[in-house]
């Protein structure tokens, strides 16, 4: 195995990102909504939490916090996940910010798709650049794994930035870096288009050992021709893996690359496996069907139990079940961050079944 994880350190894992407050009035759309239940997110947050939380292991994240009661709420959270904030405070005025994001979904239903949609006005994560954290002091303290991803990046020209400026930071303590491509067509729009996107990523894989994205991520978010193998369902992987000597064409130095596999019967009906390309060598996991409560949060579900799977020595095979399980319990707990014990995740890894536990 060639990714080279340092055995210890204050931190096991890492993550920079925005963290978000996501508004969610469960199975009715917002137009006819009367009340939503308040979850905290952020991609690069939950795989911390997740991580903490199911897998026991010492988490952090960097990211922005603003002094208002939204601000407090989303910190609250992170403590009661036991992720350790390193934060850039931000004052707000009382009118319009610097604001904590704002994502509204709602959950769909059957054949009604979830309908996601933000508002990132004025938020103060867009504000971060580089300077903003003494990454010397934080990885000085030794982490093994550094994470952030593609959601972040496009927040603004200086978000790309701070991804950089930690990346080298981290590269030169020793840590492992991941980046999730999380490819967000309208968050790029606003930031320069397709073009912008592929330049920035390019930058910022540079320093990346372990990318996570299906094919529509490595397409627009490396600018990487679609593959030349029409995949006979979203859950045959050779398409994915016909991709990667493009990828690799471009980024040489890439050790790992990870993705979930879904089929979208109906909103509550999924058919779930994940792939990863490890050292020239491919890996698949079973499938599930999956009866989905909330979907929001199933790939950083994966994403996380594969990380852990990585961290702690398993093999390749055991580390993309763990993600693999760990995703598709995720699917069933509201909120966007794990309610999983690491034993269910293992339980289910192993093959288990939804019998009762007595």
């Amino acid at each position: 195995m060639s990714l080279n994880i340092r055995p210890d350190g204050a931190l096991d894992f890492l993550s920079l990102g925005a963290l978000v407050h996501r508004l969610d009035p469960g199975i009715i759309p917002f137009r006819k909504a009367t009340e939503c239940a308040i979850h905290v997110s952020g991609g690069e947050f939950n795989c911390a939490a997740n991580l903490s939380d199911c897998f026991q292991l010492n988490t952090g994240v960097a990211s922005a916090m603003v002094n208002y009661p939204i601000g407090e709420l989303v910190a609250e959270r992170v403590k009661a996940m036991g992720v350790r904030p390193f934060y850039k405070k931000f004052e707000h005025n009382g009118v319009n910010g610097p604001n904590i994001a704002a994502v509204y979904s709602d959950q769909g239903k059957g054949v009604r798709a979830p309908v996601v949609f933000y508002n990132r006005c004025n938020e103060a994560a867009a504000q971060l650049k580089p300077g903003d954290f003494d990454w010397d002091a934080i990885f000085g303290q030794g982490v093994r794994w550094f994470h952030s991803g593609g959601i972040f990046a496009a927040l603004s020209s200086t978000t790309a930035e701070l991804i950089i400026e930690a990346m080298k930071a981290a590269k030169k303590h020793g840590a492992v870096t991941s980046f999730d491509l999380n490819f967000r067509e309208k968050l790029w729009k606003i930031s320069g288009g397709a073009d912008k996107a592929v330049e920035v990523i390019a930058r910022i894989v540079e320093h990346v050992d372990v990318l996570v994205g299906n094919e529509e991520d490595l397409q627009k978010g490396l600018g990487i021709p679609g593959p030349e193998v029409a995949a006979t369902s979203k859950l045959d992987p050779s398409a994915f893996f016909s991709m990667m000597d493009n990828v690799l064409k471009i980024h040489p130095h890439v050790k790992v690359v990870a993705t979930t596999l879904r089929e979208v019967h109906t909103t509550n009906r999924h058919s779930w496996s994940a792939v990863a390309w490890m050292d020239g060598k491919t890996y698949q996991a079973p499938t599930a069907e999956l009866d989905v409560h909330d979907r929001v949060g199933g790939g950083d579900g994966f994403a996380a139990g594969f990380i852990y799977g990585l961290l702690n020595g398993e093999t390749p095979e055991e580390s993309i079940k763990l993600g693999w399980a760990h995703g598709a319990l995720l699917t069933t707990f509201p909120g966007d961050t794990t309610m999983a014990t690491i034993d269910q995740v293992r339980a289910f890894a192993k093959g288990g079944s939804a019998r009762i536990q007595r």
